[in-house]
């Protein structure tokens, strides 16, 4: 090769990268142990440069070893800057002169309030926007930005861009990106920054004439580039021509005809598009491209199957060709150690490949890894190994906004945004950073409760003044009165912040921290101790100290919009763990499994959609307007994608895996693993990829699988003592007796209470409370004689009632209005009823006591009402303020809580103030403030026969359960089993009830 001749060289696919290039450097200079120290390697990314010196470690047999100065180039997806100056061979003076990279929080704020101010212009005719999709806008509009400057374009050229070529829509977008075109260079300049991909672009560009101007001494090779950024390419061709420079490029297929690679050149989708558009830049022929020295692959058939697969669409007819000229076998043998797997869903998927990983563990030395762009299939896999002790990194890193600290941030900010509504306040609370200053224990006492005593069930009206006000109706002792009041002084500022109309957001999130900090602080350490520890810590820290550095550059937010705001800050940072991970095992997404080849490699989430990515252009320029303006075409992604499947897919031994289903929806498989199949259909041979999902399946349901065959599950049917079982019960919960025994146990013997749900919408037991004390109270007032304003009088005893709700308001507006209702019809109805003159008696409680086989049994009741009658009879009457019991549920003895109460009353259950006697009347007043409000509804039947029976069948009760052997089973008859149940979970009536059973269950 003559002096001025590009030196370009590759390493084929199937033969791992960075193995070959290190063998290489060592054969080659291995007479000067000096010369590798001497050589500068530029690789695409940093673990690309970690993995050669890994390789370097292997190939020199752990000697030591000077080795070549290694950095990254750089590639579209790297956000920092990647190749630094000075120490790149750039004079100091060259690299001092370029602007610093503007930091993304600030460009991002920057970009947010230009937004803002724009649509509040009236920019798009819909009035100003929120600084949370301000914030995301200006993350897309970064990226834009990013992609424009890596390019090398210029945003004038937009206004070459006409019009009304456009749909309106593209148009307004125009007008919107002048943001860019006109002001973003303007407040670059005042802020002495550059974008990142602009400074990158500037620096490799810098460094392609210094070593233009004057070559180095020292050998330089830029290796496992595809050249996908401009300037990275330009710098590649200069490489290429220094007297001790070479490119090596990897896996470039030098087997396609011309026809094909031609096909090629206009293909962006396909994985050799970007090596075929660098050569033109590099001067050098295909044919000309000589293979890495002893980087024969050792299976090249396979590397031409992916080949033939990939082919563009224009060339798939050669198919027919290739399959007289394939050996099946051949093939086969080519293929015998790539599987493929089809699972369910993702959670079999990753079960899966779990097993797979930890298998390849058995086998010393042996290395694997999973490969996916599909960060919930890492994070499901890295999970499945734990259940073996296996800790594996995700190269991807954890979301900031998912670590400890991160979501600890989070959940404050929402807590005081939301004015501590139940479940906001909550998770924050019980987030395990949360302290105080207390013991963990004696803050999560606290908390709970809080919880119990104000939080569950309707909320309290907002903030810590609601909350307060709803604890001073609680019967609680004052301790957790002082504990709210220090975490309301303790939150006052932050709230206030929130509160003012002026905060800014530097002021908002130095009093965020500081309340952070105060929360996080236990009884042995400082907040700021524990908030900010280990490495999410110091993740949270830096986002924080350059959110505050920079926030003054962005909007002000709105105190509602701040959590949705720093979250919306928070997105595209990762921890990653500095150490800890299995040697041998590694999740990596496609950027960083390029140039490496572990023994096994599982290609996880091949779906459409997830790998390749969607194409989506981005929501500023349609695709024409990206290729009138110059962008490269956004299927350029998918054949960088492609190439590294392809890449990945000669590994010595890998699996293919997808999930059929996603979130219940049919997934579309890859479109390569389309192809590889429809192609092996052409060749003859469809089963060359073998499908291993029954085998691989099978082991995974397997690790959960019980050793032995399931049992049938009696149903529950408990035998206290008859010294523990109750002996006294009110007429309400004598039916629940006969419905669901099980319900009585839980209740009366173990003392098991259900819970109000969180923030539980109003419900009908509220209003029954409320309708009830408000009647109770009227009656007491006017048992006999009514007032004037009959309406009027309800409403006030209404009011009274309702105040002691006003603590959680949305009881009030959700009852008061059907209460209004309720007492118009009330007014009416009372009116007719006592104009023959009666006395009602409000809320009646009456106890009768029966003999039983193991001793006496108490009877209880309250009656809603009973009316003393002028010819001495009575008349007992209930409301309702939700449904009616069914005819036939009273006739059977089903419902006899009416039919009790009358039993009670003929034998003197109510007196002194009733007389004993049997009623003339039961009756149902069903009030619910609907259409209608109310109905009368009175039992059918005869009283005297309805009442004697409920009292007989209420004797036989007590005798069957004072048996010791009679066992409170749950719900002993479906189809009386009560409508609701607060005990059925504890029942587990799912695993032995066939009625309620899931299909396929027991």
């Amino acid at each position: 090769m003559s002096a001025g001749a590009p030196r370009v060289t590759t390493i084929p696919a199937g033969v791992s990268f960075v193995d070959a290039l290190a063998r290489g450097l060592l054969e080659r200079w291995a007479g000067d142990p000096l010369a590798l120290s001497r050589a500068t390697v530029l690789l695409p990314t940093r673990r690309a440069c970690r993995a050669l010196s890994e390789a370097f470690l292997r190939a020199g047999e752990g000697r030591p070893l000077l080795l070549p100065r290694l950095m990254p180039l750089g590639d579209l997806d790297e956000e920092e800057l990647v190749l630094d100056g000075a120490a790149a061979g750039v004079s100091g003076a060259l690299a001092a002169g370029l602007p610093p990279a503007m930091p993304d929080l600030r460009r991002r704020l920057l970009l947010a309030r230009e937004i803002v101010d724009w649509t509040a212009a009236g920019g798009d005719g819909a009035g100003a926007m929120g600084e949370d999709r301000a914030v995301r806008l200006a993350e897309e509009l970064a990226r834009l930005l990013d992609q424009v400057e890596t390019e090398g374009l210029d945003f004038a050229a937009l206004d070459r861009l006409v019009p009304e070529d456009y749909a309106r829509h593209w148009q307004t977008t125009l007008r919107f990106l002048a943001i860019v075109t006109e002001r973003w260079p303007a407040i670059q300049e005042a802020a002495g920054c550059i974008g990142p991909a602009a400074r990158r672009r500037l620096l490799l560009e810098a460094q392609a004439e210094a070593w233009t101007r004057s070559p180095p001494a020292d050998p330089v090779l830029v290796a496992g580039s595809t050249g996908s950024i401009p300037a990275a390419a330009a710098l590649m061709a200069v490489v290429a021509r220094l007297p001790r420079g070479e490119v090596v490029l990897p896996g470039l297929d030098q087997e396609a005809d011309e026809a094909t690679w031609d096909a090629i050149v206009e293909d962006p989708s396909h994985p050799q598009h970007g090596l075929a558009r660098l050569l033109p830049r590099l001067g050098v022929a295909r044919e000309a491209v000589a293979v890495w020295d002893g980087a024969a692959p050792e299976e090249p058939l396979r590397a031409r199957v992916v080949d033939w697969a990939l082919r563009p669409a224009a060339r798939t007819a050669d198919w027919r060709a290739l399959a007289g000229a394939a050996d099946p076998e051949a093939l086969a043998g080519a293929l015998k150690t790539v599987r493929r797997l089809d699972c369910p869903g993702p959670g079999e998927e990753a079960a899966a490949i779990a097993v797979i990983l930890r298998g390849a563990l058995l086998l010393p030395e042996r290395r694997a890894a999973l490969v996916t762009p599909d960060r919930d299939l890492a994070r499901r896999v890295a999970a499945e190994l734990r259940r073996w002790g296996v800790e594996v990194d995700d190269s991807a890193g954890t979301p900031l906004a998912e670590t400890p600290p991160g979501a600890f941030l989070r959940l404050t900010a929402e807590m005081i945004a939301a004015r501590l509504a139940p479940l906001p306040l909550l998770a924050a609370l019980k987030h395990p950073l949360a302290a105080g200053g207390l013991s963990e224990g004696d803050f999560r006492a606290r908390v709970r409760r809080l919880e119990l005593a104000v939080l569950r069930g309707p909320r309290p009206a907002p903030g810590f003044a609601g909350l307060a006000a709803a604890l001073d109706a609680t019967e609680d002792d004052g301790d957790l009165r002082g504990w709210l009041a220090g975490l309301t002084e303790a939150a006052a500022p932050f709230e206030a912040a929130l509160e003012a109309g002026d905060a800014d957001l530097p002021e908002i999130v130095r009093r965020h921290a500081a309340f952070a900090e105060w929360l996080a602080a236990g009884d042995g350490a400082g907040g700021a101790e524990r908030l900010w520890a280990r490495e999410a810590g110091e993740a949270a820290a830096d986002f924080l100290a350059e959110l505050l550095e920079a926030a003054d550059q962005g909007p002000a937010p709105r105190g509602e919009g701040y959590p949705a705001l720093l979250t919306g800050l928070m997105a595209g940072r990762v921890v990653r763990p500095r150490y800890g991970g299995h040697p041998r095992l590694a999740i990596l997404g496609p950027l960083e499994a390029r140039l490496q080849h572990l023994d096994l490699l599982v290609l996880g989430g091949l779906n459409e959609g997830t790998w390749p990515a969607e194409t989506d252009p981005g929501p500023w320029l349609s695709r024409p307007m990206r290729a009138d303006f110059g962008l490269p075409a956004a299927e350029r992604r998918i054949g960088l994608a492609a190439h590294d499947f392809a890449q990945a897919l000669s590994a010595p031994e890998v699996f293919l895996t997808r999930a059929a289903k996603v979130e219940g929806t049919p997934t579309v498989p890859s479109r390569w693993l389309l192809r590889l199949h429809a192609l092996l259909g052409a060749l003859g041979r469809p089963d060359a990829i073998r499908d291993v999902g029954p085998l691989w399946l099978g082991a995974a349901e397997a690790l959960d699988r019980p050793e032995a065959p399931p049992r049938p599950v009696a149903p529950p049917a408990p035998r206290p003592p008859v010294a523990a079982r109750p002996r006294r019960l009110s007429v309400t919960r004598i039916e629940t007796w006969m419905r669901d025994p099980y319900a009585i146990y839980a209740r009366e013997i173990l003392r098991l209470r259900p819970l109000d749900p969180l923030d539980a919408d109003p419900g009908a037991a509220d209003k029954g409370i409320l309708i009830h004390q408000a009647l109770e109270g009227f009656l007491q007032e006017y048992p006999e004689t009514l007032p004037k304003d009959v309406e009027a009088a309800l409403l006030r005893h209404g009011e009274s009632a309702f105040e002691a709700v006003r603590a959680k308001p949305g009881i009030l507006a959700f009852w008061w209005p059907r209460f209004r209702r309720i007492a118009h019809w009330l007014a009416e109805a009372e009116q007719g009823r006592r104009a023959g003159g009666l006395k009602a008696l409000a809320e009646v409680e009456g106890r009768l006591e029966l003999d039983g086989p193991e001793g006496p049994f108490v009877l209880t009741a309250k009656a809603d009402r009973i009316d003393l009658l002028p010819d001495g009879g009575l008349a007992i009457l209930d409301y309702k303020t939700g449904g009616l019991p069914k005819p036939k549920d009273i006739a059977h003895g089903l419902a006899p809580q009416l039919t009790l109460e009358a039993a009670m009353a003929a034998r003197g259950g109510f007196a002194p103030a009733v007389p004993p006697r049997l009623p003339g009347s039961l009756e149902y007043w069903r009030v619910t403030g609907g259409s209608p409000p109310g109905e009368v509804r009175a039992l059918p039947g005869d009283i005297e026969t309805l009442a004697a029976e409920a009292f007989e069948g209420l004797r036989g009760l007590i005798a069957a359960f004072d048996d010791p052997g009679m066992p409170y089973h749950a719900t002993p008859h479906p189809d009386r089993a009560p409508s609701y149940n607060d005990y059925e979970h504890l029942a587990r009536l799912g695993e032995w009830d066939a009625s309620v059973a899931p299909e396929g269950g027991p």
